[in-house]
């Protein structure tokens, strides 16, 4: 029987590259994110070219009751979800006190209650069925502090450490619950955010090598997966724990300083 995977952020980037390697294996899809016309032509591309089935959900995850709707329509479909990956997420660069209360505000929301939300309503049914993978995409930037992207670091600190949690807590399953991490990745991410002008994006690995690593991690059942890091990024996140946090977070400013 095909699996299902359930995919947020599926429009474009990472999300879009997790979507074309679970078709290419053959799986059914259920597609998440506002942008209806990118996912119609998404489902049309791959239900012609792999034989599957693809369910499209518009919805704006930035809103409160999102979560609970995409699940409600998915029980409603009748679709048993075998996979659930949060990949949706935004940044946005900027001294915290400048910046749009608002957006940071959604951020949150999007970053970390929505993906809250949707793994606790489809944790349910893994429980129930004791099997089932979640992959959550989190970023390098979990394991530091962010000046200049305090929120976006901070939202991405909550998913690896709850990704970690509960894969802990579900120890004696069968489910398992995996945090990718990437660096600087080639995706929309980017130029929305307003990193691409800045030092840490000079270097990006391509969203299908980072959806790749996440994806053949989840099915191993890993805990945690690093992807895209150039060796100078390896080498910092290595040394990190060991230098002076004052130290790191003025480089980390400097990295994120627009040139």
């Amino acid at each position: 029987m095909k699996k299902i995977a359930l995919i947020t952020g599926a429009s474009s980037g990472i999300g879009k590259e997790f979507a074309k390697i679970h078709a290419e294996k053959g799986g059914d899809l259920v597609i998440v994110a506002r942008s209806e016309g990118k996912l119609k032509a998404l489902k049309t591309e791959l239900e012609s070219a792999h034989n599957i089935n693809v369910t499209v959900i518009v919805k704006d995850l930035t809103d409160s009751n999102a979560a609970q709707e995409i699940y409600e329509e998915v029980k409603a479909a009748n679709l048993k979800v075998d996979y659930l990956i949060n990949n949706a997420g935004f940044g946005g660069l900027g001294r915290f006190d400048k910046r749009d209360l608002q957006t940071d505000l959604n951020m949150i929301q999007l970053n970390i209650s929505a993906l809250t939300a949707l793994s606790h309503h489809f944790l349910q049914d893994f429980v129930m069925r004791n099997e089932g993978k979640i992959l959550n995409v989190s970023s390098t930037a979990s394991l530091v502090a962010g000046p200049l992207q305090a929120v976006y670091y901070a939202t991405k600190a909550f998913v690896t450490s709850f990704s970690n949690a509960i894969a802990e807590e579900l120890h004696d399953t069968n489910i398992t619950v995996t945090n990718l991490m990437p660096g600087a990745t080639e995706t929309d991410f980017g130029s929305t955010s307003g990193m691409d002008k800045t030092e840490i994006f000079e270097k990006t690995a391509s969203a299908r090598s980072v959806a790749e690593d996440g994806y053949t991690a989840m099915l191993k059942g890993d805990l945690d997966i690093m992807s895209g890091l150039t060796f100078a990024q390896k080498l910092m996140m290595k040394m990190a724990p060991f230098m002076p946090k004052k130290a790191i977070l003025k480089r980390i400013r400097k990295m994120q300083t627009v040139s």
